[in-house]
């Protein structure tokens, strides 16, 4: 089964429950599911910034896996993380390979590869 994750729930929800839980099974290979996307939003989005140590483990295992990464544009932008060039956002000093965007560049760039099942945490 393929699954995507949307981070909106603020607070102790991606440091514990994706640090602690679903990235070390990510990189055990024990998650149970195929992982094609996470969406992040709110200060959920300062977990991809370049240098934490979570976001980082979690950005090689994107890599590695064809993973999507993606911030809410107009979150990241609020943080710092990202700015409006050409009408496009472009992530500023996040783990690489991050993505930023909104839902319709989400349905696209999961277009090629769509989940089963999306869950919200």
């Amino acid at each position: 089964m393929k699954v995507a994750y949307l981070f909106v729930t603020s607070g102790h929800t991606v440091s514990y429950k994706l640090g602690k839980m679903i990235l070390p099974q990510l990189e055990a290979g024990t998650h149970g599911a195929d992982v094609v996307g996470m969406f992040f939003f709110d200060d959920n989005t300062y977990l991809l910034r370049q240098g934490d140590p979570v976001g980082e483990r979690l950005g090689k295992i994107a890599r590695e896996r064809g993973m999507l990464l993606m911030l809410c544009d107009q979150c990241a932008t609020e943080r710092g993380l990202a700015e409006q060039v050409d009408g496009r956002y472009q992530p500023v000093g996040v783990v690489e390979g991050v993505q930023v965007g909104c839902f319709p560049d989400l349905y696209a760039a999961l277009s090629g590869n769509p989940p089963d099942q999306v869950i919200s945490l």
